[in-house]
This record gives structure tokens, C-alpha cells and sequence, in this order.
């Protein structure tokens, strides 16, 4: 007989054996069950102790002995479905954890060239349906050309438009290689800034542009409103 189901509702090995044990030998006392079972002695006085807790073995003691019978099958429905209300009364509050948990900000760090490419491969795969950019500069280039126009173009693919706005030093880098499915806006020159700020649905971006450059990922839905409004507002402040 396959046993599975009964080690799925929680039943161990031993209570299984000693459960399946009692069920042929009727009412018995702990010898019989020891011998049928193959189980040790202080294995089998324990179990015991816990199917009877459970409330698939009941005992009758006669004189110092106690005289063993496993209960109804049947009654086997009747402790899932208390385990099943049991759970039922703290699903609300587990719910509730799992929430919270992912209301919580979660923040991912990246390092090097090849990271800053994981980082926006990342981005890529945050839904919605706008990709905004700021901040960008001619060194953001060291990511190579060809590896920016792929990019966009899968951007593109999956039907995102993208708002970049990008410093004046990338304007005739841009002339030549247009992204599809863009808009460009330029800040005027004066210095390079570090910092790029990527936002796409849920999800912050943000690189520092150094020789070894920094990124991170912020994932909170308030924040990235946040950083897109500001966003919209530079948008529509009439840079060129």
C-alpha cells in the first residue's frame, strides 16, 4: 500500500507503522505492536503517546497495561479538516505578512561595466510602459555603441516608448544613432555629471558614471512616482 498521502498530513514513518500495525492487530498491547512494527521499544511508547494526542489511537487500561486500538480510518477526514480550519483562522494574517513584505523597498547593488549591463537588462524587465531617463553623459558610451542601440531596440520590441534627456555632450552621438520609439531632450553643457537616473514602472535606476562605475536598483512603487513626477517636470521645463 502506498503510504505517501499519510506522510503528507503529517504523519512520521514510526506513527505510520504503528498506525498500520494497529489497524491488523485490533486492540493490543505495546508487545505485539513492538514485534509487527519492528520498531524499538522507547520509539514505540513514544509514538504511541503521539497518536494518541493526534486522536488516531485511543487505550483502555486494564490493571498496569495499556490495551492499544488504532481509531476509524474514516476519522482521518476528520483531522484534515481541523488542521484545514486551523489554518484557515491565520491565512488573513499570513496574508497580511506577505504584503507588508512586499511593500518593502528593495535595493540591488551592481559594479563594473558588465553590472551597470545587468542593471539595465533588469530594468528592461520592470513592466510598464515608459522608459525615462536623466542625467546621462558621454561617458555612459563605455558601455559601447552597438550595445546601446541593441538595447533599445529589444526596448523598443516590447512596445515601450522611452523620454531621455540627455546631457548636451551626447547630442551628436545621438544624431547618428537614433533609438526607435524615442524622444530626446537635451541639457545644456557646463559640466558632466556623474549621475544617470533611470525610472521605469516601479523600479529606480541610477548609476554613477565612473571609470569603475556604481549602479543600483530601488524597487518601491512610491519612490519611482516620486522620481518619475520630477522627472515630468524637467521634461516640461523647455530644455531643447
Amino acid at each position: 500500500m502506498d503510504t505517501k498521502i499519510l506522510e503528507d498530513i503529517g504523519l512520521t514513518n514510526a506513527e505510520i507503522k504503528i498506525y498500520l500495525s494497529l489497524l491488523e492487530l485490533g486492540t493490543s498491547t505495546a508487545g505485539p505492536i513492538l514485534e509487527k512494527s519492528g520498531l524499538q521499544n522507547s520509539v514505540v511508547h513514544m509514538t504511541l503517546n503521539k497518536l494518541i494526542d493526534k486522536g488516531f489511537v485511543t487505550f483502555v487500561k486494564e490493571g498496569k497495561r495499556n490495551h492499544y486500538q488504532a481509531t476509524n480510518p474514516k476519522h482521518i477526514t476528520d483531522y484534515i479538516n481541523e488542521k484545514k480550519e486551523r489554518f484557515e483562522e491565520i491565512l488573513p494574517e499570513l496574508l497580511l505578512k506577505q504584503k507588508i513584505a512586499k511593500e518593502k523597498p528593495e535595493i540591488i547593488t551592481f559594479r563594473g561595466v558588465k553590472g551597470i549591463k545587468e542593471l539595465l537588462l533588469e530594468l528592461l524587465a520592470a513592466g510598464g510602459k515608459e522608459h525615462h531617463t536623466f542625467g546621462s553623459t558621454v561617458k555612459s558610451l563605455m558601455l559601447g555603441d552597438a550595445w546601446w542601440v541593441s538595447y533599445h531596440k529589444m526596448r523598443a520590441k516590447k512596445g515601450i516608448t522611452a523620454k531621455l534627456m540627455f546631457n548636451e555632450s551626447l547630442k551628436k552621438w545621438c544624431d547618428v544613432n537614433k533609438y526607435p520609439n524615442a524622444k530626446y531632450k537635451f541639457t545644456k553643457a557646463g559640466f558632466e555629471p556623474l549621475t544617470e537616473t533611470i525610472v521605469r514602472n516601479d523600479k529606480i535606476g541610477i548609476i554613477i558614471w565612473t571609470d569603475k562605475p556604481l549602479g543600483t536598483i530601488i524597487h518601491q512603487k512610491e519612490a519611482a512616482e516620486s522620481y518619475d513626477k520630477f522627472f515630468q517636470m524637467m521634461w516640461n521645463s523647455g530644455s531643447r
